[in-house]
């Protein structure tokens, strides 16, 4: 699930013309064009591609052979009032034109993931509980807030967006779903336990099992590389104060996200621990291809709320590493399965405006 602010920054392009003796070539104005959208303090981005213009679009994931991307946007030019799941290749780029579309079209989905044959996948989507997309929150006494719409599910669906299976049927919340890069497991967020935790279950539906089991909001899980591991985020109430805040916005179908820290554990829930102790919200971990380090978008740095950045530490919590530059919004970041490039979303060079779009770099240690 994404929630995303709004944020300032503007792109200035010349006008001025050159003359033939000083005319850029081809080559160099791609060169140019991908290295634009770059921060110089940003080392770890050989070449920067934007995907999307306008709407907010978020939570894009690779397929298993790094050659089509599903991702979730809410772009009104494209006719949509909530998020929606769009297709892509990774060489496309949309503008004008919408990709096409991959679920139902109905009520609100998030999280779509691939499947490992490549031609199926599967996503949250609260279709079932109305054609029409669920109201959004508003801020609670100035307090920023989540839904956990008790309406979602986890299904199937082929590229063309026909609905091939449901994975969850049980009342209350389903949905957040990752799979293992193994291809045998999917890790998910289910309220089915009357508290927000970790299940794993077969990419079946089969099987299913609780990961978590301390109070709070366990979400946002992904598998490490060789499936043995999870990353998630979580906020994690402690005071009598903060447990009953907690239980009082659930029992709303509401949870406040503006302070969570991320924790890693076995893929059965063993060996659990605490990764980050930085402070505000630190979430949208997925693993470095290596498996010994993790990328994720933090806030810690800064004082009102913003900006987002992203951050890499390794997996005992040192070597805490800034990756992004911004001043603006920064998250969502995953890498191909060949560990060559990285999708994220960001507010970088919008306008001004309150656009977060798809950006592709190419991605060197």
């Amino acid at each position: 699930m994404r929630y995303l602010y709004v944020l300032i920054f503007l792109a200035l392009l010349s006008s001025c013309k050159l003359e033939k003796s000083e005319a850029v070539q081809p080559e160099e104005q791609t060169q140019a064009m991908e290295n634009s959208f770059i921060y110089p303090e940003e080392k770890h981005f050989k070449s920067m591609r934007r995907v999307t213009f306008g709407g907010d679009n978020a939570e894009a994931y690779w397929s298993f052979d790094d050659k089509q991307l599903i991702f979730q946007s809410n772009n009104t030019k494209w006719g949509l009032e909530c998020d929606q799941m769009f297709l892509m290749n990774a060489d496309e780029t949309f503008d004008s034109v919408p990709p096409p579309m991959v679920s139902t079209g109905k009520g609100r989905t998030t999280c779509a993931y691939f499947l490992p044959d490549n031609k199926h996948f599967v996503y949250g989507s609260t279709h079932l509980g109305g054609d029409e997309c669920p109201e959004a929150p508003l801020r609670r006494e100035g307090k920023y807030v989540w839904p956990i719409y008790e309406s979602y599910d986890i299904f199937v669906a082929d590229l063309e967006g026909n609905i091939t299976g449901q994975l969850t049927t049980e009342p209350g919340y389903d949905a957040e779903a990752t799979v293992s890069p193994k291809g045998d497991k999917i890790v998910f967020t289910s309220m089915r336990s009357g508290d927000l935790e970790l299940w794993t279950m077969n990419i079946d539906g089969s099987d299913k099992k609780q990961v978590t089991s301390e109070l709070g909001y366990d979400g946002g899980a992904f598998f490490s590389p060789d499936g043995t591991k999870l990353i998630f985020r979580s906020s994690r109430p402690k005071t009598e104060e903060e447990i009953k805040e907690y239980k009082d916005l659930l029992a709303e179908g509401l949870v406040q996200p503006t302070n969570m820290e991320l924790f890693i554990c076995n893929a059965d829930g063993s060996d659990l621990r605490q990764l980050t102790n930085l402070g505000n919200a630190n979430w949208s971990p997925f693993f470095h291809p290596s498996g010994e380090k993790i990328l994720f978008s933090s806030n810690f740095e800064a004082e009102r709320g913003f900006p987002f950045n992203l951050y890499m530490i390794d997996i005992d919590g040192k070597n805490l590493e800034r990756v992004t530059h911004g001043e603006t919004f920064d998250a969502f970041p995953v890498f191909s399965n060949d560990g060559k490039k990285l999708i994220f979303s960001s507010n970088r060079y919008n306008g001004g405006g309150r656009d977060t779009n798809l950006f592709i770099a190419e991605w060197q240690d």
